[in-house]
This record gives structure tokens, sequence and C-alpha cells, in this order.
């Protein structure tokens, strides 16, 4: 029993022990779990406030970030606005009143918005607040009185100073003050209606637009504004602004019909450039008013919504009245003249000079343009006004109105001043300006002196007139026109000649003005069905009065245009030039007769920054292939060109030469700058004089020789110098033909297989006999002198004295020597006509020419470069 027992004692201890080790674990696994658990709820609240933070940082930066991008955003809008409302209410529209002045508009511009105070977005600063008016909407304000009308005030002030003085007329009703509260207008002649006036007013403005919708209409445009947009000129009518200031008694005694005609007003006035300006009274409903309600120098409008208007204060009465008095001067004094840039078009080169040339040179006392035609009728102009009449700055005018308008493929410019100046320079490169206008092809300055150059244009544009008459009959083509259209492929672009002072050209009784003359009238007569026109200007009327000797010539000229104090440039009994003041002037396109005036006024067309800027502009759109002009400088001396100058040693083997050596003395007075040669073959008399006493010029003429039959092929040269004046050229030049031989005296007459040139300086102070053998046999056997003389009378002693034969001498080059002295080398008795000209001579080789020609020595190697 007892064993029993213990066994079941032993057995619970077992179990408990079992029992309380089993707690025990799981007493362990609870507090494990415990801890665990305990654990992750901190780690699970550590990453809640982790991800609190980041979130509160995400949170902080992304609304950082949304106030950054709003705050750009806003301020970069801000500015758009601003810098758009600095275009769109530019000048005196947009100006605060502390700075406001009164702007003139740009031609062909329509009128932008006006200012009328400030609004405020946020934090961004003050923007313009602007409403439409000229051109865009009716203005309906509404709000206390004296607020109202000094919002109103502002934007009549605004409105007048962005037009023109007479662009817009004014008429104000105001009953209850009767016209006392624009009363600072008055100096700008207001129209004022009485309160039984009204009806009346508003019967005349429905006329107004009437008459002025079937102008529009008739011009198929939409509006008056499109309309004179598309006239580029100045405009056809004024604006017509009405002022309505109404009492508390104007809207009750509107009649049925004056309502009836304020509405059409409303409708239709617009578009044909009448407003209304309304206070006290409530406009229709339309798309074209815009209404304003003004309270405590705050506004709304319906174009801005809810934002509100912060107004600015009235302009300063004494501004206002300053203001219209100048405003009222103008308008007494009409408008100014036309700027050089109102005469631009708005597209450059647009034109086609097929059926003749128009072109703006001013504009007229209203303002508009006056176009000057050329081409069939009338074919070619005469300009005529005394000295420092301006005939220069007209010239300018006409050429800028042309040169915009046609492009280098439509028009062809020759350009030819005789006074003494540069009036053309401009046109063409210069040291300082690479640029020239693209239509010029030929330039001529400093030719007083230089006659000879303009009968060479005349000849380039006889024989184009030739060329075009050929071609029109090849292809059945009487007028350029019709020769363009048959002949696609070839540029026949109309041919405008300005001669100034064109009188020089004709001076005197020699062949240059016979001929002259007869090439004027052959193109004044032909060249108008061919392109070609002519634009003589002179302010001498003994120039004038050239041509009147001359009908066949003056006949053609049926446009006249007359400057201040001009004479015989219109009809007798056609006094206009005699009454006009300075900077107009009198165009005439039937031949001066009385009737047939337009008085223009001429734009300042000289000043050579404007003039330089439109040039660029041209320029850089040339087309390409567009050549520079030819230009013809009288005080320039030419330098000898490099393709004269032989590139190496001269070659001495014995290669037979092709054709006869050419040697160069000097440029020719042609448009193509040509170089004058003279052909030195085996034949008798191949040997060149120079005649004179300038020894600089001589020098040159015997050095271009020299080089240019040194850069043409094999050739031997012997140089001989027997003045001392001449020895350091001569030096040079036989430092440039290093395989040259010096000599102190002539040399022997040899049989040589290449040719031989003896280059003699001052031959007339030698005495050897062995000079008549070299001139007289040496052509035939390859050797040629090329000598200088100074003096005919000198030359004839080397050849034998009184009664010796000068046909040993072909060729002579004659400095300052007079005509008479040439005699016995000419051709005609009494020798020619020559009068000696610095950096001149006269040219004549008897195997070519019948008359000798004037060359320009070129500038080589002498002591004066």
């Amino acid at each position: 029993m007892g064993s029993h027992r213990n066994a079941l004692v032993a057995a619970v201890r077992q179990e408990l022990a079992e029992a309380r080790g089993a707690a025990r674990a799981v007493l362990a696994e609870a507090e494990s779990a415990r801890g665990e658990t305990q654990n992750r709820r901190r780690l699970v609240r550590d990453a809640y406030s982790t991800c609190l933070n980041q979130l509160a940082e995400a949170r902080d930066a992304a609304r950082r970030d949304v106030q950054r991008r709003f705050q750009f955003e806003s301020s970069r809008l801000a500015g758009n606005v601003r810098h758009l409302a600095a275009l769109s209410a530019s000048g005196a529209a947009g100006l605060p009143w502390r700075m406001w002045s009164p702007t003139e508009p740009e031609p062909g511009t329509r009128p932008g918005l006006l200012r009328i105070g400030t609004l405020t977005v946020d934090d961004t600063a003050a923007l313009p607040a602007l409403v439409p008016f000229l051109d865009a909407a009716h203005l309906n304000v509404s709000g206390p009185a004296a607020e109202a009308d000094a919002v109103i005030t502002g934007l009549l002030l605004r409105a007048l100073g962005t037009t023109r003085p007479g662009d817009v007329q004014l008429t104000v009703y105001d009953p209850e003050h009767l016209g006392g509260t624009l009363a600072s207008f008055a100096p700008l002649g207001i129209s004022f209606i009485g309160p039984g006036s009204l009806g009346a007013t508003l019967d005349e403005l429905v006329e107004h637009i009437c008459r002025v919708n079937e102008t529009v209409l008739a011009g198929e445009h939409q509006s008056l504004a499109d309309l004179t947009a598309a006239t580029a000129g100045p405009r056809a009518e004024p604006w017509r602004v009405v002022v309505m200031l109404a009492d508390a008694a104007t809207a009750g005694e509107l009649t049925n019909a004056q309502r009836a005609q304020l509405d059409r007003i409303v409708r239709t006035g617009v578009s044909c450039g009448v407003h209304l300006v309304v206070r006290g009274l409530d406009l229709a409903e339309h798309p074209s008013v815009r209404r304003l309600e003004v309270r405590d120098r705050t506004a709304t409008c319906d174009l801005t919504g809810d934002l509100e208007i912060r107004l600015d204060p009235p302009p300063p009465a004494e501004r206002v009245t300053a203001f219209c008095r100048g405003a009222a001067e103008r308008l007494r004094a009409g408008p100014p003249p036309a700027r050089l840039s109102d005469l631009e078009p708005r597209e450059l080169w647009a034109e086609s000079s097929a059926h003749g040339l128009v072109a703006p040179i001013g504009d007229s006392t209203d303002g508009s343009f006056v176009e000057v035609p050329l081409g069939d009728d009338p074919p070619h102009a005469l300009i005529g006004g005394p000295s420092g009449s301006g005939k220069t700055n007209l010239i300018y005018a006409w050429l800028a109105g042309l040169a915009t308008r046609y492009g280098p493929d439509e028009l062809a410019l020759y350009l030819l001043d005789f006074k003494e100046g540069v009036s053309f320079a401009r046109f063409v490169p210069g040291p300082r300006d690479p640029g020239w206008l693209p239509q010029v092809r030929l330039a001529g300055i400093n030719v007083n002196g230089d006659r000879e150059f303009g009968l060479a244009m005349l000849r380039h544009l006889s024989e184009e007139l030739r060329t075009r008459a050929q071609a029109a009959k090849r292809f059945d083509a009487s007028k350029l026109a019709e020769l363009r259209a048959e002949d696609p492929t070839g540029h026949w672009p109309r041919i405008v000649a300005v001669i100034d002072e064109f009188q020089v050209l004709l001076s005197g009784r020699d062949a240059v003005a016979d001929e002259a003359v007869t090439l004027l009238e052959d193109l004044a007569r032909r060249g108008r069905s061919q392109g070609i026109h002519l634009i003589l200007a002179s302010q001498d009327v003994s120039g004038i009065e050239a041509l009147w000797g001359r009908s066949g010539l003056i006949g053609q000229f049926t446009l006249r245009i007359a400057l201040p104090k001009a004479r015989r440039i219109l009809a007798d009994d056609n006094l206009a030039a005699a009454v006009i003041p300075r900077f107009h002037a009198v165009v005439n396109t039937q031949s001066g007769a009385s009737g047939a005036n337009q008085i223009v006024r001429l734009p300042d067309a000289g000043d050579r920054l404007v003039w330089r800027s439109l040039q660029r502009r041209l320029w850089r759109d040339r087309p390409d292939g567009c050549e520079p002009p030819r230009l013809f400088d009288g005080d320039a001396v030419p330098r000898l060109p490099e393709t004269c100058r032989p590139s190496g040693p001269v070659p001495t083997a014995a290669t037979p030469v092709g054709s006869s050596p050419g040697a160069v003395l000097g440029e020719r007075i042609d448009v193509a700058a040509r170089p004058a040669r003279l052909r030195l073959g085996r034949m008798p008399g191949r040997n060149l004089a120079v005649l004179g006493t300038r020894t600089d010029e001589a020098c040159d003429v015997l050095a271009a020789a020299a080089l240019s039959l040194a850069a043409q092929g094999p050739a031997h040269f012997s140089l001989v110098c027997l003045d001392a004046d001449a020895a350091h050229p001569a030096a040079r030049l036989m430092a440039e033909l290093p395989s040259a031989d010096w000599c102190d005296s002539l040399p022997p007459l040899t049989d040589s297989t290449i040719p031989h040139y003896v280059i003699g300086y001052a031959l007339d102070a030698t005495a050897d006999v062995s000079l008549r053998s070299l001139l007289a046999e040496g052509p035939e056997r390859r050797t040629h002198v090329l000598g200088w003389w100074r003096s005919v009378s000198r030359l004839r002693d080397s050849l034998g004295g009184i009664g010796a034969r000068l046909d040993p001498i072909g060729a002579w080059v004659a400095l300052d020597v007079q005509g008479a002295d040439l005699a016995p080398l000419h051709p005609q008795p009494g020798g020619p006509v020559w009068y000696p000209r610095t950096r001149r001579a006269l040219f004549f080789d008897r195997s070519v020419h019948r008359t000798p020609e004037v060359i320009v020595p070129y500038e080589v190697n002498s002591d004066h470069t």
C-alpha cells in the first residue's frame, strides 16, 4: 500500500515536473514571442515615424516645388503679359502720366490698346490694364460722374496722343455742363452738341457710316481699317469719336428713332471708324461694346472678369491743354513730310517692270504719296532747279522708291554725275562698306573733266538698245513686255540712266558733244519701247536751254520735275516752281503744261546712315550672281592689273608667238574698264612714242607697256635711261625685269628669234643716228622701240629734223602736249581737239584708230604711289 502510494506520488511528481517544464517552455516561448512582438511593434512605430517624417518632407518639398513653379510661371506669364501690353499699348498709349508724351504712329500701323490702370494678381507685380478703342470697340462707362469723366479724359488723351493731328474728330454731348467737362480739349476744335441737336448728329453719323460702307465694299474689304492698310497710305477718313455724357434726363428724352439710330451706330460704327464713349446711358448689347464700371478709384471690366482694376489718376489738366494746343498748331501747319522709310513698300522687290516703273518720291500736302511713272508715257524725265534747291535729295528719294520695289532682275541703274562731287559713290562698294545697291550696274563720279566717259555710257546703252531691238524683231515683239513674254530665258530689266548736270556732256562744239546729242536723241526716241529711260538733271538754266534748241530731243522728256525757283523746266505760263517752298517739287507729266501740276513734299533722303541701313538690307537680299557695279572715279588713278605683270622670270626661249603681243598703255574710258593695247607685230611703224614733260606719267606708261609685254611670253628687254629724273622709275622697272639689259646707249639692231623691246627714257637726249634705223627697220626684225620724247619737235629732230617723215612712229601717247602740236602725227590737218589734263593721255594707233582716244595711264611703280 505504501509502495503504491509512493509510486503514485512519484508519478504525480513526474507529471507535475513535466507539466512545470512544459509550462516553463510555453512561458519562455510566450516571453520570446512577446519580445519579438514588442520589437516588431517598436520597429513598426519607428518605421511609421520615419514614414511620417519622409511624407512630411516630401509634402513640404512638393509644396515648395509647387510654390516655386507657381511663382516662376506667374512671373513668366506676368512678364509675357507685360511684354504684350508694351507691344499693344506702346508709347503714349501705355506710359504713366509722369512720363507721358505724344507718339507719332508708324505709317500703316493700326491703333493699339489704351491703358486705364493696373491689375494685381496675387503676389505678381502690377500689370497694366488695357482696353480696346479705335477700330475695335465702343466704350460704355458707368459709375459716379466725376470718376467716370476722369477715366474718359485719360482715354481720350491717350487716343489722341497715339494718332496724327486731324486723324480723330471729337464730338461731345454734355447737356449737364454744356461741354465744360472736356473743356481742356477745346483747342482741337471740338464739336459740341446741344440738347436739341442730338438727333441730327445721330442721323449724320448714320449717313457717314453708309457712305464709308459703300467705299469699303467697293474695295472688297471688311472695314475702313483694312482699306487703309491695303492702300499703305494715309487714312482715307478720320476716326469720329462721339462722347455722350448723359444726365438723368437724357435716357428718358431719347425718342424711339434716336434710340434706333444709336443702336445702328453701335452695330456698324466700329468698322467705319465711328466710336461712342458713353457715360450715364446704357448701350445695346453688342460684341463691340466694352463696359467699364467705376467706383472708388477702382473699376471692373467685362474683359477682365472679377479682377479689380486700380485706375490711374486723371491726367493733369495743364498737360491736356498743352497737348491740345500743340496738336492744333501741328494741324494748322499740316502733316510733316514723309520720311525716306515711308517710301518703302510692304514687301521688297515684289513689283514687275514689264509694263513700266512707278515709285513715290514724297507725299502731297494731304499726306498721300505722289507716285512718279516711267514707261511708254512718260518715257523720260527732266529735273531742274538752282543750286541748293534739293536736286540730289530728289534723285536719292526716287532711287530709293525704285530700288525697294523692283529687284535687280527688273531694274538696272546707270548713274553719272558730272558735278565735282561723289553723289553716287554711296551706291557702290567702298573701303568702309563693301555693300552696294544691287540694281546699280555703273556709277560715274567726279567726271566733270571726263566727258568721254559719259559718251562711253551712251554708247553702251545704244548697243543695249540695238540688242533688244534685234531680239524684238526676232520674236516679232514691239515692246519690252511683249519681248519678255516671248523670251522667258532672257532677263530684260528696265534701264534707268540718270545723268546729273548733263549739260557738261553737251557743252562745246566738238565730236564728243555731237555724238552725245546723236546718241541721246536715238535713245530718247527708241528707248521707250525697249525699256530704256533717261533722267536728265541740271541746276544750270543754260543746261536746260541746251535742250530747247533740239526739239527732237526735248519733246521726248514729257515728265518734268521742277524744284523751287527752277526756270525753263515747265511751260512759260506755268509759274508753280516760283511759289513752292523749299523741300518741295512740281511733278508734271504733260511736258510742263499748266493744269497738270502735282506738288510733292520731299523727304530727307540724304541721311547717309538711313541710306546705309536700307542699302545693306537690299544688298543682303541680292540674288546669286549679282555682280558689283562698275565705278569710274575721275579723281582715282587705276593701278596696273596683276594680270598685266609677269608672274616669274621672263622666258627667253625662241618659242613662236601665236599672235602679236599687245602692250598695255592705260585704262580706256569706257564702261568695261578695258585696257588700251598696242599690238606690236612685224610691220613697219610698230613703235611707240610717249610725248610730254610729265616724267611720272611717261614712266608709268613705259613701265605698264614693258610689264604687260613681259607677262605675255618670251621677250628680251633693253632699258636705256638718258634722264636723271627718270633713273629711279627705270631702276624699279629693271628690278621687276631682272633679265633685261641696262644700256647706257642704244643697243645695235640685230636679228632676233624673240621680240626685243627697247624701253627708252628721254630718247630726245641722244643724237645717236642708230635710233633712226631702230625705228625704221627694227619692227620687221622683231625689235620695237617704246620711247619717251619730251616734245613733238624733239621727236622730229630724232627722226631727221624738219621735213623728216614720221612714219616709223605708228602709235603715240600724248600727255601735256597741246592738240595743235600733234598735227604732224595726226591724220587730220590742224591736229586733234585735245586739252591736256592731269592723269589723262591721248592715244593714237594709226593701224586701228580713225581718231585718237583718251586713256588713263596706269599707276605702276612711280614715286608718287
